[in-house]
């Protein structure tokens, strides 16, 4: 009797194991299609932009500010304007997240009010970008009195991207195992020692993804851009150091009205003749060209430094 309850049992979980099987296949035939849904529509949109934007692209395009004309207007005023608050951006949002990650994770005392703080910054990293516009309006634009400058823009997608900075950096921070801070510290180095000689250089390739995935995000926001009151048509440059009569200043430039590429694009769109239509096509192919080259560029920059780590 226990052979046949043995064998029984034995038919009862090899039945039970090849139903769970077919369950998982279920399931990964539904994940694939549901996975394939958002590709094909990922590729659907960006090929019908790259045939409506391409023809549009030449250097009269990149060279020529916005015009009423959709033959004549070009980017040069919008992409300019974006490079110049993603400088102003990462002087603020790189090296203040990076501090504050190091000192929450190698000076801060574990208890309720760094809690407190991790808390806060990790809804910080959920809240809509509109958000933060509404905040930097109050803050930047009338509080300080920076005005609707680049200067207020690249403050307020510093805040934006602050959270993320300082979240990857605390992950970047605690992927190093403890033997290394523990040789250092055996060895007599201090904290400062600990984390500039040693963590600092091993964490640099989780670092400089977290920044540039961030830079990435903040390069394409719109919400927050309009609400401090970019301009949707510029014909003109924010002022170059020492050029001009009377020569500019040397920061003259932050307190100069901007616009961004995806304001520009905003403009475009907004308008129904279809050439410009052509137009914000082909200032969206050069966007997404842009964001996916500075991921491109956290991969190829985390590949090269792990290379080159050793443990």
């Amino acid at each position: 009797m226990a052979a046949i309850d043995a064998v029984a049992r034995a038919k009862e979980i090899r039945e039970l194991i090849r139903v769970h099987k077919r369950w998982d296949a279920l399931f990964a035939i539904l994940g694939l299609l549901a996975m394939m849904v958002g590709i094909l529509t990922l590729v659907a949109l960006f090929t019908e932009m790259v045939v409506d934007g391409l023809p549009r692209l030449n250097a009269e395009f990149f060279t020529n500010f916005p015009s009423r004309r959709a033959g004549q207007a070009g980017i040069l005023s919008a992409w300019v304007g974006s490079i110049l608050v993603m400088i102003v951006t990462a002087s603020f949002a790189v090296p203040i997240g990076i501090a504050g990650a190091i000192y929450l994770e190698e000076y801060a005392k574990k208890n309720w009010f760094t809690d407190i703080i991790e808390i806060n910054i990790s809804n910080l990293a959920g809240v809509p970008s509109i958000v933060y516009g509404l905040l930097a309006l109050g803050l930047f634009v009338y509080t300080f009195g920076f005005g609707q400058s680049i200067l207020s823009a690249g403050l307020t997608l510093a805040l934006l991207i602050l959270p993320i900075v300082i979240v990857a950096t605390r992950e970047a921070l605690r992927s190093i195992p403890q033997h290394i801070r523990e040789a250092a510290y055996g060895c007599g180095a201090s904290r400062w020692q600990v984390v500039h000689d040693h963590l600092l250089p091993y964490s640099t390739p989780g670092i400089l993804t977290g920044v540039i995935i961030g830079m990435a995000r903040a390069i394409g926001e719109t919400a927050p851009i309009i609400t401090i009151g970019a301009l949707t048509f510029i014909a003109f440059l924010p002022p170059v150091p020492f050029a001009g009569d009377p020569p500019a200043g040397l920061f003259d430039w932050l307190t100069s009205p901007f616009t961004v590429m995806p304001i520009q694009i905003f403009n475009w769109t907004s308008r129904p003749d279809p050439a410009f239509h052509q137009n914000a096509a082909a200032a969206s192919l050069v966007l997404v060209v842009m964001t996916l080259g500075m991921n491109a560029l956290a991969i190829w920059l985390r590949y090269r430094l792990r290379k080159n780590i050793k443990w």
